[in-house]
């Protein structure tokens, strides 16, 4: 998201009133999210954004909406999306390796500027090229012509076609600057007193004696320049030249106590020579490479300013879009390599007000999560369900290993993509949007040491429901199983009763048929999964628990039913 004065643009968070609340890491490792983050992206970073997108719920319809036309354009136009995330990563790029790294404590130099001109035009072009990628008619969703419109006003207000214009006059090719002349002017004791750039030059000085020409110029009245203006007549010589004696080494034998010269556009480092005790010379500042690389880094450091004006701001607040556009793009590319595997997926529809009551109904609606590790599609069980004022609570019973967790899971897996903006796995998924999905499944023995499984799952319980609103999606797995079933029993029927109070939509995965037999009132409705001869069929029904299945399955699974303990 980006805030840019009063303007917010964002492609996951429209500007409007939304309260988000986000979803724990028990629920969203209980719903099995991080197995499909990982199969969205393979990039860590990546992963981490995406599962922080979708754990992050609310329950505000327009947010779904703006979410849903947006993936829904990159899934129909991934030549689009592929050509903004190129560009978008040109300019997270200049961001993160470019001149805007440098602090403005840093002294630049002359590379600095030049390299600085090539980002500008590189930036320019991607904006340009973002505007017209934008531009396609194909495009309907809200977040993308709003981002549409931002980079236009960006364009304008930034004055590109300004910058343009001026870059086209400050672009030079660094190959082509030779040398730079710069002026000095010092006082009685021949220290600098102020400088400034005379002119950068396309051709390098003449080769000559620095020294004899500095001597020359001083014990010669008629060779001072009566103004500051250079005339051409002045010399410079390499520092260790090839071949040669050091620099250093001539200015030592020609005048001790000067200092080392270090040509400014090679470097901005300055040494002061040694200069023998009692010679009468400690006190002058023969520091001309030192002062020139001052008024360079100075020289450059303004222009770099000046030029920044256009882009420093913009470059950042662009490259804060790129990770939500990684979130549709990889999103869109799951999707359609789902779909390239033959499974079925479907644009989610929001509910709006009606009389019936009805808060989500699905069909042919299956578990992702098992589903992308399957190597066939035909191999996929879906089911059909429906929340509403008849339908509130389901009591979801059935054989052991008959799918229960599978189908809850899908449940909430529903909401998270839908909400998300993303294809469901279903024939067809209409819904009210949650403000949170609470899970309650069994948990790990060491979090249960000091309260005990009961009262770990207790207090799970408690604060769930107590954090939940009617808007809410709790689902239960196999809660409070770890004690008698008269104890269990009696806790889980007022949870049934207290959620029913509070309107909250649950699926309660249970192997206490009696809860199922005895609680079945309006609101609360009992589902099985149903099985035959012991052949699990994975498929859900709405009917009265079939009793002793799990008993049977149990006594089955270890040997103890009648005919197993006498056959042999």
């Amino acid at each position: 998201m980006v805030n840019e004065g009063n303007k917010v643009i964002s492609l996951i968070y429209p500007n409007c009133k939304a309260e988000y609340k986000t979803m724990s890491d028990t629920a969203c490792h209980d719903l099995g999210l991080d197995n499909i983050v990982g199969k969205i992206s393979s990039d860590p970073k990546e992963q981490q954004m995406i599962l922080r997108t979708l754990c992050k719920m609310t329950s505000s319809s327009e947010v779904a909406s703006y979410r849903q036309e947006i993936f829904d354009d990159f899934l129909r136009l991934p030549e689009l999306s592929d050509k903004l995330l190129e560009l978008m990563n040109q300019i997270e790029y200049l961001k993160d390796y470019g001149t805007w790294r440098k602090s403005a404590d840093e002294k630049p130099g002359l590379w600095d500027l030049m390299h600085r001109l090539d980002e500008l035009v590189t930036y320019i072009t991607c904006i340009e090229a973002l505007r017209d990628c934008l531009a396609d008619g194909r495009i309907k969703a809200k977040g993308l012509t709003d981002l549409r419109r931002y980079i236009d006003d960006l364009y304008e207000e930034g004055r590109f076609e300004a910058m343009k214009k001026d870059l086209a006059g400050l672009k030079t090719d660094a190959s082509s600057i030779q040398s730079v002349t710069i002026g000095i002017n010092v006082n009685s004791r021949f220290e600098a007193e102020s400088l400034g750039l005379v002119s950068v030059n396309a051709k390098p000085f003449k080769k000559s004696g620095i020294v004899s020409s500095f001597a020359d110029a001083l014990s010669s009245g008629d060779k001072l320049n009566k103004t500051g203006e250079w005339e051409g007549d002045m010399h410079y010589e390499l520092a260790d030249a090839p071949g040669a004696d050091s620099f250093l080494d001539k200015l030592d034998k020609t005048a001790g106590a000067m200092a080392k010269y270090t040509n400014p556009v090679l470097s901005s480092e300055a040494t002061l020579a040694s200069v023998p005790d009692g010679d009468g010379t400690a006190n002058s500042t023969f520091y001309l490479s030192n002062v020139a690389s001052k008024m360079m880094s100075l020289l450059v450091k303004k222009l770099r300013a000046t030029l920044s004006v256009y882009s420093d701001i913009s470059i950042v607040t662009i490259s804060k879009l790129i990770p939500e556009l990684i979130y549709y793009v990889r999103c869109a590319e799951f999707a359609a390599s789902l779909a390239d595997k033959g499974m079925i997926l479907s644009k989610p529809v929001l509910i709006g007000d009606d009389s019936s009551g009805k808060t989500m109904e699905s069909k042919g609606f299956y578990n992702l999560k098992l589903a992308v590790n399957l190597t066939k599609s035909d191999e996929i069980v879906s089911n059909d369900l429906i929340f509403d004022e008849e339908n509130m609570i389901y009591l979801l019973t059935g054989a052991n290993r008959g799918g229960k967790t599978t189908l809850t899971q899908a449940i909430g897996l529903l909401f998270v993509l839908a909400q998300g903006g993303i294809s469901v796995p279903a024939e067809s998924f209409s819904y009210k949007p949650v403000d949170m999905i609470y899970t309650h499944f069994p948990a790990d023995e060491d979090k249960t040491m000091d309260l005990g499984r009961l009262g770990e799952e207790c207090v799970r319980f408690k604060t769930a429901y107590s954090d939940a609103t009617s808007l809410s999606l709790l689902l239960l797995n196999e809660s409070f199983s770890t004690t008698s079933f008269e104890e269990g029993y009696y806790i889980a029927a007022d949870a049934v009763r207290a959620l029913l109070k509070k309107g909250v939509r649950t699926i309660f995965n249970t192997h206490m048929h009696k809860l199922a037999e005895e609680i079945t009132n309006k609101g609360v409705s009992s589902i099985v999964m149903m099985s035959q001869d012991g052949v699990r069929s994975f498929k859900v029904v709405k009917t009265a628990p079939e009793g002793l299945s799990y008993a049977r399955d149990i006594a089955e699974k270890y040997g103890v039913t009648y005919e197993m303990l006498t056959e042999g």
